[in-house]
């Protein structure tokens, strides 16, 4: 009995890890927001935040968990970001490390500007675990808008990242 239950709880793991590596999202359709929130961390994430801004997609992007140590003059002269649109429209955010304080810091700017239309810009198999998370701190209302940077990810990140979207699910229902 207990070997069947053992034995059943590993296929569902097993089809849920499939599921997942072969369902990745896809960038967003051209679809209008009142920002872009671009998560770190990933290549192509922040240039894919500045085109939807550039292109009048969202009036401004925030970007998530940005080393300490970058200056916005830094992060202009990388990102090859013009100082018209630095001054009017990115907002740099220096408190995340993880995926959960990256909810939390946009939740806080969100509060701040009262925009009820967002894009998410992470990459394709962090998105998962990055929508439930800022979704989840996100005022009641809030549209969100998935906007996937494709990658081509190795078996190893994606099952740690179906790993840590199973441990972020299972601690988002846990008490407080």
């Amino acid at each position: 009995m207990i070997l069947r239950f053992f034995a059943a709880l590993f296929l569902i793991y097993a089809f849920g890890f499939l599921a997942f590596a072969v369902s990745l999202p896809a960038p967003a359709a051209k679809t209008e927001t009142d920002a872009v929130i671009v998560l770190t961390g990933g290549a192509g994430r922040i240039d894919r935040g500045i085109e939807v801004v550039e292109s009048g997609l969202a009036k401004e992007m925030f970007v998530s968990g940005v080393d300490p140590e970058v200056k916005p003059a830094e992060f202009a002269e990388q990102f090859e970001v013009s100082r018209r649109t630095m001054n009017c429209c990115v907002t740099l955010g220096y408190l995340a490390v993880d995926t959960r304080s990256n909810a939390g810091e946009v939740a806080e700017w969100l509060k701040e500007k009262e925009f009820t239309s967002v894009r998410l810009v992470t990459t394709d198999w962090h998105m998962a675990r990055a929508y439930s998370e800022v979704s989840g701190s996100l005022p009641e209302g809030t549209t969100i808008v998935r906007d996937a940077v494709v990658s081509h990810p190795d078996l190893g990140t994606l099952f740690l990242e179906y790993n840590k979207l199973l441990a972020s699910e299972i601690s988002q229902g846990l008490p407080d």
